[in-house]
């Protein structure tokens, strides 16, 4: 394997559900997984719902402000809902991004979830083969709490943060669609920030903190950001999906110590730099329902949201 990386990869769904190219394309899966916690997962069968999805985001957006305050997150007592610009920072810094949860986005919303789930259970079960284990070892992690987001990234000065330097935490992957903007940017072992341009149609899937501490640190999550755009807006729809509530922290940390014995060890011992902290395994909270609750209050108190929707 290569010692880091360069570049995203890009990895194939329709080649993964082919008989006769599977082989070949669980291997690239394996490295991009191993090496870069990033991916292009390409020929998804999404590709005309994220293009109708992204077409009606300006729409959403274009609420007035007192349609859009009625959501508040803050006013939400399950911690959803929409976030005005400004309300959120990461490392101290304010990040210029909103995102909303309004009405007329419903149908909208469920159709690109219950769809994006789907997908999403079939990667993992295709992860769980290119990691040399039964299809089905990651199912019983599976939780009903994925969420989605829909964000916007208006125009600012050029090297402002859209969004700063984290990992997303209390989850098993995330599958973000982009706009043709850019300016997402990962973070490989020597500490450069390496952009993860635009694929039209793809997905631009990455491990979260959770699938991390299911797997003993072997597919490590990787530090990611956003750089806001100078001269448009950004808009994106991630997508997180969620594990288990009632999981508790020792069955996580048993479980992961049966499955990393069967996990052949990756030749790349340190391949991205590790400068954030993992939220999931806290030794205050006993499982991950505590840990999410928490994250979620420190939310409120201007702390990143991006783990809160």
């Amino acid at each position: 394997m290569t010692e880091t990386f360069s570049s995203v990869p890009i990895v194939d769904f329709a080649r993964l559900n082919d008989p006769v190219t599977k082989d070949e394309e669980l291997s690239n899966l394996r490295e991009a997984i191993f090496i870069v916690g990033f991916l292009y997962l390409t020929n998804t069968g999404l590709e005309s719902l994220i293009h109708h999805t992204h077409e009606n985001l300006p729409k959403l957006f274009e609420l007035s402000a007192e349609a859009k305050e009625k959501c508040n997150m803050i006013n939400s007592p399950s911690f959803l809902g929409y976030t005005r610009l400004g309300a959120e920072t990461t490392a101290t810094k304010t990040d210029l991004r909103e995102y909303p949860d309004c009405p007329g986005a419903q149908d909208l919303v469920e159709e690109y979830i219950a769809k994006t789930d789907s997908l999403a259970q079939a990667f993992v079960r295709l992860v769980a083969e290119c990691l040399s284990l039964p299809r089905e070892t990651f199912d019983g992690f599976k939780g009903n709490m994925s969420r989605l987001k829909f964000v916007k990234y208006p125009p600012a000065a050029r090297n402002s943060q859209g969004v700063g330097p984290h990992k997303d935490s209390a989850g098993l992957f995330t599958f973000l669609s982009q706009d043709n903007t850019g300016g997402l940017q990962v973070l490989n072992k020597k500490g450069e920030w390496i952009d993860v341009p635009p694929i039209e149609g793809s997905l631009v899937v990455n491990i979260q903190q959770g699938f991390e501490a299911i797997t003993g640190g072997i597919c490590a999550a990787t530090t990611h950001r956003v750089i806001a755009p100078t001269s448009q807006t950004r808009y994106s729809i991630p997508f997180f999906q969620g594990v288990r509530l009632d999981l508790t922290l020792d069955q996580l940390k048993e479980s992961a110590a049966h499955i990393v014995q069967r996990i052949p060890a990756s030749e790349d011992k340190k391949k991205r730099a590790v400068d954030v902290p993992s939220e999931f395994l806290s030794p205050l909270y006993s499982c991950v329902s505590d840990s999410g609750l928490r994250i979620s209050c420190m939310g409120l108190t201007n702390r990143s949201s991006a783990r809160l929707t």
